[in-house]
């Protein structure tokens, strides 16, 4: 199962993808079971061997910058013509065109899931939601209300309560001391 951080690395990625102008970005979520290496493949397109070089680059950069983590191994970058960048949980696959037809990773992966940024965006928001529900800080919140005007003289008057109580206990075990 893929973490809410591995969910925003990927989606940071694929905003660098279309930054750069990557062509025809996909994100794939690759079945469990089927794969036992990855949780995603990020694959898009470049025109020229600059280009995916630059996207490769821009990718680098953004997830060092916004998660301080880098690839675990890059292949392909000084020719270009197809770039993978291995962040263990994701793998970026960045293709001159026709690189891309010619390997059609998609087709070899045919039990992955097809998303787009709008449904990476939408798992996000509903696990943060979903997480913000059970938070152990917003339930204990609500177990200790906080007190207002109207509670206040009750506050004041258990506490005058537990202090009298506290005097009565200290006089006996005063009085009993001296018997």
């Amino acid at each position: 199962m893929a973490s809410t951080e591995t969910r925003n690395m990927v989606l940071a990625a694929a905003t660098v993808c279309e930054d750069k102008k990557g062509e025809d970005t996909r994100i794939l979520e690759l079945d469990p079971m089927d794969s036992g290496f990855t949780d995603y493949f990020l694959i898009t397109s470049g025109i020229n061997e600059k280009q995916t070089q630059a996207i490769a680059d821009g990718i680098e950069l953004e997830l060092k910058r916004e998660f301080a983590t880098y690839p675990n191994s890059v292949e392909g970058r000084k020719l270009g013509e197809w770039i993978l960048m291995d962040y263990v949980d994701f793998v970026v696959h960045i293709f001159l065109g026709d690189r891309r037809e010619y390997y059609d990773i998609e087709r070899l992966r045919k039990s992955a899931r097809r998303l787009d940024t709008d449904d990476l965006k939408a798992a996000l928001t509903e696990k943060t939601l979903a997480l913000r529900e059970i938070s152990p800080v917003k339930a204990a919140k609500k177990r200790t209300k906080p007190t207002t005007t109207k509670g206040a003289p009750k506050k004041i008057a258990a506490t005058n309560a537990v202090k009298a109580a506290k005097k009565k206990v200290a006089k006996k075990a005063a009085s009993n001391r001296q018997k």
